[in-house]
């Protein structure tokens, strides 16, 4: 699994990895993501850096809790963990020099999406790779809430946030949006940067 991700990422630059994350583990996310919601823990996420960051609802409705390092959540380390085995693969075949994982819970309520955006900031360029895992079990394509990717090519890559789907493109080379659902959708979004 991990080799088709590098695969995919050295001939396109983006892949789509349907069961990145076991059925039990995407669950045991799920249930986490949500009752953190439900305490209150998840904050509305804003757009820019720093000072510059504003809270614009209209063009980024999800709300967010960043993960630990080192959490002693099991599914979260089991997350972790694959996540690690990618970046060293990553750095290995690829050389992109990856360093961390900064990444958090994101929660879209119905009708939320994202407007189209890159993931690097025009002050800092450390963020190299994008990461997406969604959470979302049962999920069908009449729930709507998809990524939609703009590809160099001019073309579109959407895909649905099924539970357990991981999608990684690299941050600098790829626009993209998250389109309204009709149901509330999870997932753990992060990237990994370079020193």
């Amino acid at each position: 699994m991990i080799n088709t991700i590098i695969e995919q990422l050295a001939e396109h630059g983006w892949c789509v990895m349907a069961d990145f994350i076991d059925a039990h583990h995407v669950r045991q996310l799920a249930i986490e993501g949500e009752h953190l919601h439900q305490s209150g823990r998840l904050t509305q996420a804003g757009i820019g850096q720093g000072q510059g960051k504003t809270l614009q609802p209209g063009l980024r409705g999800d709300s967010i809790l960043w993960l630990d390092d080192s959490p002693d959540n099991p599914a979260q380390q089991h997350f972790l963990q694959q996540m690690e085995t990618l970046r060293l693969a990553a750095n290995r075949e690829l050389q992109l020099g990856l360093f961390e994982l900064e990444c958090h819970f994101a929660r879209y309520p119905v009708g939320a999406g994202y407007a189209k955006h890159l993931d690097v900031f025009q002050q800092d360029s450390r963020r190299t790779l994008s990461t997406i895992c969604y959470l979302n079990e049962n999920w069908q394509p009449e729930h709507g809430g998809q990524l939609r990717i703009e590809l160099e090519d001019g073309s579109q890559l959407h895909v649905l946030p099924k539970g357990g789907t991981l999608v990684c493109f690299l941050s600098h080379r790829f626009p993209h949006e998250v389109l309204p659902a009709t149901r509330p959708r999870l997932s753990i979004t992060g990237w990994f940067k370079r020193r």
